[in-house]
């Protein structure tokens, strides 16, 4: 038994037009909806009855007599905030309906700032089922990880930050409405699973994202096949594909959107720019300790260090012993140990004399480690 990658669709022949209304068919799904983007959005129009399962706090949770579900760009122009339309998230969305032409009590909608011209669709078929995800993606400003410091307490909706990794995830089976909120829950471990492959940093805590905090979903089954699913569990096949297509479409999303990709993530600096380690911190340090003057030739010297392959590897290693520490599966003294002897390792490639690491502490790991970088240049330097 084999399953079909049918399709891997993008959506660069979608231009935006700044104040010209256009509007594009991007495909026809297996259900018989029809996928369009104007607006700046892209919207699903239902050929049938379709039952729906949305987190979005406009028209959300499960409904039955939808006709429609869309994810639009709020954003009012590059660099610029996200629109708002009224007092309330709600009414926005309710508003954006009406200029989309769709009945707003008959919808459920995501906003996102990232643009739609970046979206990816995702399909796999097996045997009788198909499943197709829709995705927007980026994490660059405001990723984080499930329990990081919260950055407000309001009871009502908040209108000045759009869903970051939206989804439109779309099952061409019936199921009940457990099934379809398990099915939620396997989309999401998907997602969460092609942000860690990624090792995307938290912008809010030390720790390894594992979304945005503005993330939204839709998901949406067809009753009016035959073909009846109770479980949507990793142990399922119909788990599996919402998995492999959630991880691919995220993934190539991300990289459409903000150019997260495994390349872009080959630099020690990406690595451990979650521990506050950035190039001009770097220089700052090495000024100090060496009265260099021209910050240009340390910032080139330091970006060509960070991607070689010693380095990154071994720093990677490095990186992994303070999240092992942190998430207390190892102690200090496991920790310094084994820090020890990668920073021995990465000097006696260099031809450097290695940095003892004093205190076995996250600071103390992290200062060592700088000190041995900066030597590396030092050295490279003469």
């Amino acid at each position: 038994m084999t399953v079909k990658l049918l399709y891997s669709l993008s959506l660069e022949k979608i231009k935006v037009v700044k104040e010209t209304v256009m509007s594009e068919q991007i495909c026809t799904l297996s259900t018989g909806d029809k996928v369009y983007f104007y607006d700046k959005s892209i919207v699903i129009f239902f050929n049938g009855k379709r039952k729906v399962l949305s987190t979005s706090v406009y028209n959300g949770g499960y409904h039955e007599d939808y006709i429609a579900v869309y994810n639009y760009d709020a954003k009012q122009g590059s660099g610029m905030p996200c629109e708002v339309l009224a007092d309330t998230y709600v009414e926005h969305m309710r508003l954006i309906s009406k200029r989309l032409a769709l009945n707003p009590d008959m919808v459920t909608g995501m906003g996102t700032a990232a643009s739609m011209e970046n979206a990816v669709v995702e399909k796999m078929t097996y045997k009788d089922l198909t499943v197709t995800a829709i995705v927007t993606a980026g994490i660059e400003t405001n990723g984080g990880r499930v329990g990081d410091p919260s950055d407000y307490y309001k009871p009502l909706e908040r209108l000045d930050k759009c869903g970051t990794i939206n989804i439109m995830l779309v099952l061409d089976c019936d199921m009940p409405p457990g099934a379809l909120a398990r099915a939620l829950v396997t989309c999401t471990e998907a997602k969460t699973a092609a942000i860690q492959e990624l090792l995307a940093g938290s912008n809010y805590s030390n720790g390894l994202a594992t979304g945005s905090g503005t993330d939204q979903t839709i998901i949406v089954a067809n009753p009016e096949r035959d073909l009846y699913f109770e479980t949507t569990g990793k142990h399922s096949k119909i788990g599996e594909m919402i998995g492999k297509v959630v991880i691919k479409a995220v993934k190539r999303a991300l990289e459409k959107q903000a150019g997260l990709n495994a390349e872009f993530q080959h630099n020690v600096f990406r690595r451990l720019k979650r521990f506050g380690i950035l190039p001009g911190t770097m220089w700052s340090e090495y000024q100090e300790a060496t009265n260099a003057e021209i910050k240009p030739v340390y910032l080139l010297a330091a970006e060509n260090l960070a991607k070689d392959k010693i380095m990154l590897t071994y720093t990677s290693l490095y990186i992994h012993l303070l999240d092992q520490f942190l998430w207390q599966l190892i102690n200090a003294e496991e920790m310094q140990i084994a820090g020890q002897n990668l920073l021995d390792t990465i000097a006696s490639y260099y031809n450097v004399e290695s940095e003892k690491i004093i205190e076995a502490n996250l600071e103390g790991m992290l200062a060592s480690w700088k000190v041995l970088f900066n030597k590396i240049i030092a050295v490279k330097s003469e």
